[in-house]
């Protein structure tokens, strides 16, 4: 079941790449594409190294965190965040409709995957690659605090505290994502939801580069919203959880912004060659 599940995300969201290159980036930006290609992955190869290896060690640390969290990290679901917002979740999901449910099921499974993997081939098309290698930090850093506030806080989802009152809506309609979604989600890890913050990173880059991609900057700003919402429609978030995400967003590419253009990895190894 994973493997259909794997293969209808990757068709779904190929799709939507092609539809999408089409329509925002454009036959002109490709061919020039064409020709630049090495020097883009060369400035961007020292950035998606270090992601890639973040990933890697996220994608370890998930079996150890949980055991970690019970041991140091602080209980924030009993008292501070149910007694703050109470049972808002609940009445978000008294509008539940099959239409509604169905719209962000889509959004928060191949939205999602889609919101993140196309700014990657939007920038990429892009001469100038600040934008590209500043996408790429702003990954890096959401999941690396993210996971630190895993270790520190522990909180569980509405359908976890509330089984009997929150429904499960994703898995209730669709129950096959479930195979997908317990590869990357730990019951314990929702404080702040990495769907929200790292949907939010795609829409402040999008703004931030509107001059250059202006009819996805609407796009991108609507997703967002989007992936936000249903992670809190579907019972998986609180709305803290959202807004936690939200600021890690904004923490990550506030830094993203001034990190980027520092120091180049190339420069250094061009000197520690020259002074050999």
């Amino acid at each position: 079941m994973l493997v259909r599940v794997l293969v209808q995300l990757t068709v779904v969201v190929a799709l939507s790449l092609l539809v999408s290159t089409a329509v925002f980036v454009g036959r002109y930006r490709l061919r020039d594409t064409r020709l630049e290609w090495r020097d883009r992955v060369r400035a961007a190869a020292p950035i998606t190294v270090v992601l890639a290896v973040v990933l890697l060690f996220n994608s370890v640390a998930r079996q150890t965190v949980p055991e970690l969290s019970w041991m140091i990290g602080y209980r924030w679901t009993e008292t501070p965040i149910y007694d703050l917002e109470g049972e808002f979740i609940l009445w978000l999901q008294a509008q539940a409709t099959p239409e509604l449910t169905a719209y962000f099921s889509f959004i928060y499974i191949y939205g999602y995957v889609f919101l993140l993997v196309f700014p990657l081939v939007a920038y990429f098309a892009l001469s100038n690659t600040r934008p590209l290698r500043e996408l790429l930090t702003a990954y890096t850093l959401n999941y690396a605090l993210g996971l630190l506030c895993y270790v520190f806080v522990i909180a569980y989802g509405p359908r976890n505290v509330m089984p009997e009152l929150v429904d499960a809506l994703l898995y209730d309609t669709y129950p096959q994502y479930q195979h997908l979604t317990r590869q990357v989600n730990r019951n314990t890890n929702v404080f702040p939801s990495l769907h929200t913050s790292l949907a939010a990173t795609v829409g402040f880059l999008a703004y931030r580069t509107r001059r250059v991609y202006p009819k996805w900057a609407v796009v991108a700003g609507f997703l967002s919203l989007s992936v936000a919402i249903s992670t809190m429609y579907l019972g998986i978030h609180w709305v803290i959880d959202v807004l936690a995400g939200i600021g890690l967003a904004f923490v990550s590419v506030f830094l993203a912004g001034h990190l980027v253009g520092q120091w180049s990895v190339w420069d250094w190894l061009e000197n520690r060659v020259s002074f050999r």
